[in-house]
């Protein structure tokens, strides 16, 4: 089904080599069940970088913007959280965005996933969303390795790291902020997309966009809660 209107945090982030795998046990082990049983989240997703920076993409799905403004969210990302410590944390170059998906088409979640970040040129956004719409973005040779695509536009208010994080590694992804989430089963195929349809010569060509990056992830795990019954 389409993720229209759907909400979405995405978090991007890095780790020193030498604490992989403790970042990655407690990422896998409690934080992101910690996350999807937050009343209203769908699931989450963990992608690690086949192309592009940072290493890690994580996608969380809820069910309305409005799960990230509730009081069970905000007492729980407020919450001091020793991997993300200004001083002793083990999270580097963290980013992230809030926001609704707006435009989506396709079913279902693929093992690889083009992520592309850019900035609409105010006043233009007619025109990006011409080249980003999934009809576009799919027309591409081999599409039926093209699950689906969604257009994530972020929140201002609600977009920005967790508390606690240093203010020189605080990116938060503003309000004009768009991400690009094509999804689907073959690397070579999501990544083909990025270089044909989601280039900065296309945007700048239109006077539409400016391109911050493109990456391609593959699936490291997926989460959802559903409640026990009986």
């Amino acid at each position: 089904m389409s993720l229209k209107r759907v909400g979405m945090l995405c978090t991007r982030m890095d780790v020193d080599s030498t604490d992989v795998a403790e970042f990655n046990r407690w990422f896998d082990k409690e934080h992101m069940e910690e996350r999807v049983r937050i009343p209203g989240f769908l699931d989450a997703r963990r992608y690690v970088a086949i192309t592009g920076a940072p290493k890690y993409l994580n996608l969380y799905e809820t069910e309305s913007l409005t799960v990230f403004d509730s009081p069970e969210y905000r007492q729980r990302t407020c919450q001091p959280n020793p991997m993300v410590d200004e001083d002793d944390g083990k999270v580097q170059e963290l980013s992230s965005g809030v926001g609704q998906i707006n435009i989506s088409q396709g079913f279902g979640h693929g093992c690889f996933v083009a992520f592309t970040w850019l900035k609409p040129v105010d006043g233009q956004e007619k025109k990006a969303k011409r080249v980003v719409c999934p009809p576009g973005i799919s027309n591409t040779n081999q599409t039926d390795d093209i699950l689906s695509a969604h257009v994530l536009e972020s929140d201002a208010r609600l977009s920005g790291p967790p508390p606690g994080v240093s203010a020189p590694e605080r990116k938060n992804e503003k309000a004009n902020d768009w991400f690009v989430i094509v999804e689907g089963t073959d690397a070579e195929i999501v990544s083909e997309v990025c270089k044909k349809r989601l280039t900065s010569e296309v945007f700048q060509k239109l006077g539409a966009a400016n391109l911050i990056s493109n990456s391609v992830f593959a699936l490291r795990s997926s989460f959802g809660y559903r409640s026990e019954v009986g």
